[in-house]
């Protein structure tokens, strides 16, 4: 991606990953799609992303198995062009925390979301960002 991945995270994109590692999944959402309406750079496709896997959580925790999978799918579309790193977000590590939880919900199918293991659930990490070219 840009220059755009090596600037700090925005106070709107940490306060959304505060309220994700939270499981405020429904705050989380709020807050991240106020950042993502207002940036009209392709950045916003991160934090697109970052709310949709948030979105997703949501759905497991009401058991709405398609509305899960949807968003899981969904929202690591929008992150993996930011992979490794991008606004110090470890994408490639939230990457691969969907893709588990995406394996354990088609695992336990419709009627199983209750039996869900919240261990599972995934955490959004911040990294130092990597220096830029020529420092």
């Amino acid at each position: 991606m840009g220059s755009e991945c090596r600037e700090a995270p925005p106070p709107l994109l940490r306060q959304g990953i505060d309220e994700f590692n939270c499981g405020a999944w429904f705050e989380q959402h709020e807050t991240l799609e106020e950042l993502w309406r207002a940036e009209r750079r392709e950045v916003r496709r991160l934090y697109q992303g970052i709310l949709q896997i948030g979105v997703a959580m949501h759905h497991v925790r009401n058991r709405n198995h398609h509305g899960a999978v949807y968003m899981l799918r969904r929202g690591t579309m929008y992150l993996r062009p930011f992979a490794p790193c991008c606004q110090s977000v470890d994408v490639a590590d939230l990457l691969v925390q969907a893709a588990r939880v995406l394996a354990a919900v088609e695992a336990l199918g419709r009627t199983g979301l209750d039996r869900f293991d919240w261990a599972l659930a995934p955490r959004v990490r911040l990294v130092a960002a990597p220096p830029a070219a020529g420092e």
